[in-house]
C-alpha cells in the first residue's frame, strides 16, 4: 500500500494556482515573501489575490476581500504560513479567522521567527482544520532570498556572468560590449528587477561606468539597492551609478576614507568592512546586507570577485549566458579560482538550459561532489 497522503489531486491543483498567483509579486514584494492565497468552495474559486507589495494588504487579506461572504466555510490554499503578529498590517491568521474559513492547506511553514508556526497555532485554537507540506518546493522556488535570511541571516547570492562559447567574458584588452544579444540582455534585467540588490566591484565601475539599475522593463518594480565593493574609495564622484536616482551602498576598507564628493549624493550610503587576505570579508557583507533586509543579492562582477565569491562557498547559483562565438585563448577566464587539481573542481547542478535568441542562458546551483 502507498503512503496516505492528507492532500488530495484537487489540493494539488488549487496550491499549484496558489503559487502560479505568488509569482506575479516577483518584482514588488521586496523585503517581503512573494505569496499566494486561493480561496476555494465546493469546488469553486470564491477569491485568490497574491501580495503585490510590501506595506500593502497581504495575499490572504485580497483573496478575503474578493470573496466577501462566500469565504464562510470556505478552504484557503497558502503558500506560505499565515502571518500572526502585527506589521505594517494586522495578521492574516485573525482575518482567515474571522471570515469563517474552515480548512487552511499551507505549502510551508514560516521560518520568520515572528510568525514560525504561530499562525497554525492560533488557526488551529479556534477550531479551523490546518495542513501543511504541500508542494514546499514552489514556495522555495519563488522565495530563495527571504527564506535564506530568515534561516541562515544572509541573502541568496545570484552570480551572472556571460561568456563566448569557448569560456571567455571579454577580450584581452578588456573589450567585452556585446558578448550576448538582446535577448539576453534583456533577461538581465529581469534578474535585475528581482533582486534586492546589485552587487558590483570598483574595478568594473572603473573599467566600464555602469548604472547598474533596471532599464527597459515594462514590469512594475522596487529599484533594488546597489553594491559598490571598493576597498580604497577609488570610484570617482562623477561615476554614472550616482546619477541614478535609487540608493548606493559603497562598501570601503576600515581606515578608508569616503570622498566628499560621494556624500553630496542623497541616495549614497558608505559601510566599512574589514579586510581579510582575499580582500574586503565578503561574509560580513552578507551579514549586513542580511539587516539591511537583502533577500537575493544579484552579482555582476568581474572574474576576479565573481571567483571570490564562488571560492569562499558564498554564492547560491551561477546564471551564465553562452553566446555562439569564439573569443580565443587570450581572451579572459569567466572566474579567477586557483584550483590545481581535480580534486578541487567545483561540482554544480544544471537546474535550467534556456534559448535567448541565439544565446543560451545555463542556470546551476552548487552541490557536494
Amino acid at each position: 500500500m502507498g503512503e496516505i497522503t492528507p492532500f488530495s489531486a484537487e489540493d494539488h491543483c488549487w496550491m499549484a494556482q496558489a503559487h502560479r498567483l505568488a509569482a506575479k509579486g516577483l518584482f514588488t514584494t521586496n523585503p517581503n515573501p512573494r505569496v499566494g492565497c486561493v480561496l476555494v468552495k465546493q469546488g469553486d474559486v470564491v477569491g485568490e489575490g497574491y501580495h503585490i507589495e510590501a506595506g500593502g494588504p497581504h495575499a490572504e487579506i485580497h483573496a478575503l476581500q474578493a470573496a466577501g461572504e462566500r469565504a464562510v466555510g470556505a478552504t484557503a490554499y497558502v503558500t506560505l504560513e499565515p502571518c500572526s503578529h502585527h506589521g505594517k498590517t494586522p495578521p492574516c491568521s485573525e482575518a482567515l479567522i474571522a471570515a469563517g474559513v474552515v480548512r487552511v492547506v499551507i505549502a510551508l511553514q514560516d521560518p520568520n521567527p515572528a510568525v514560525s508556526g504561530n499562525g497554525i497555532r492560533k488557526l488551529q485554537a479556534a477550531g479551523i482544520e490546518v495542513v501543511s507540506g504541500l508542494m514546499p518546493e514552489g514556495t522555495e522556488q519563488v522565495n530563495p532570498g527571504f527564506l535564506q535570511r530568515m534561516r541562515y541571516s544572509r541573502p541568496y547570492v545570484r552570480v551572472k556572468m556571460a561568456q563566448s562559447l569557448d569560456g571567455r567574458t571579454a577580450m584581452a584588452s578588456g573589450e567585452s560590449q556585446w558578448i550576448t544579444g538582446a535577448a539576453a540582455r534583456h533577461d538581465v534585467q529581469r534578474l535585475r528587477a528581482r533582486s534586492s540588490a546589485i552587487l558590483s566591484g570598483v574595478g568594473t565601475v572603473l573599467a566600464d561606468d555602469p548604472s547598474l539599475n533596471v532599464r527597459d522593463l515594462e514590469q512594475s518594480f522596487k529599484p533594488p539597492l546597489r553594491v559598490i565593493l571598493d576597498p580604497q574609495a577609488k570610484t570617482p564622484a562623477t561615476a554614472k551609478l550616482f546619477t541614478i536616482e535609487s540608493p548606493v551602498l559603497m562598501v570601503i576598507a576600515e581606515g578608508a576614507v569616503a570622498p566628499q564628493g560621494w556624500l553630496q549624493h542623497p541616495q549614497v550610503r558608505v559601510l566599512q568592512l574589514p579586510s581579510t587576505e582575499q580582500g574586503l570579508d565578503l561574509s560580513e557583507l552578507l551579514g549586513k546586507l542580511a539587516e539591511l533586509e537583502v533577500n537575493e543579492l544579484h552579482v555582476e562582477a568581474g572574474a576576479t570577485l565573481a571567483g571570490a565569491f564562488v571560492e569562499q562557498q558564498l554564492a547560491d547559483e551561477l546564471v551564465i549566458y553562452t553566446a555562439p562565438l569564439l573569443m580565443g585563448s587570450e581572451g579572459r577566464a569567466l572566474f579567477t579560482l586557483p584550483l590545481k587539481s581535480m580534486e578541487q573542481k567545483v561540482a554544480l547542478k544544471i537546474d535550467e538550459l534556456r534559448q535567448l535568441g541565439d544565446d543560451l542562458r545555463i542556470t546551476a546551483r552548487f552541490c557536494s561532489v
